[in-house]
């Protein structure tokens, strides 16, 4: 990996990081799920696992703990994104498409945790954490279903240009 793409992978992780955490009074509202189908679009498979990685480990270490029943559902649900995007997606660029997945990636998200924190809690019912949860899944789905519909041809297509070009701005002149 050129030092071009590791600058351009760190720069990610703090977008995504800084996002979220501007948007942390808001339950499940964030550009986290847009910004990642983005990037994962521009990097390859790897770089995109390095990038997630990455996010998950800052965030986890900046929102006060290395809790595995935290660390590890973020992880695979996030890593769901890259390897469906180079699988099942065929890494396509339709916006409506990516959206459609967004919403989905909503719920897939909250049931990722389920198991875990039924563990760590002791819960010993799966639909009592499931209901006290649908609204967030909902609400994760939908805001994730908008941005990407609004929001990915604009991001990609900066991205795409910046990572094209030798430059790490855009060098388009948006008048």
């Amino acid at each position: 990996m050129d030092t071009k793409k590791m600058i351009m992978i760190a720069l990610s992780v703090a977008i995504l990081f800084t996002q979220e955490q501007i948007m942390v009074f808001l339950p499940n509202i964030s550009f986290t799920v847009v910004l990642i189908v983005v990037f994962v679009s521009v990097y390859s498979f790897k770089e995109s696992i390095i990038l997630i990685t990455a996010y998950v480990i800052l965030d986890n270490i900046y929102m006060g703990g290395m809790n595995p029943f935290i660390i590890i559902p973020m992880l695979i649900a996030w890593y769901l994104i890259p390897i469906s995007y180079h699988t099942i997606l065929r890494r396509t660029t339709s916006e409506v498409k990516l959206a459609i997945f967004a919403f989905v990636f909503g719920f897939v998200y909250g049931w990722v945790y389920i198991p875990f924190r039924m563990i760590q809690i002791g819960i010993a019912e799966f639909w009592p954490y499931l209901l006290a949860d649908i609204l967030f899944e909902v609400i994760m789905g939908s805001f994730g279903f908008l941005t990407v519909l609004w929001l990915f041809k604009p991001l990609y297509n900066t991205m795409d240009e910046i990572i094209k070009s030798k430059k790490l701005i855009a060098s388009k002149n948006y008048k």
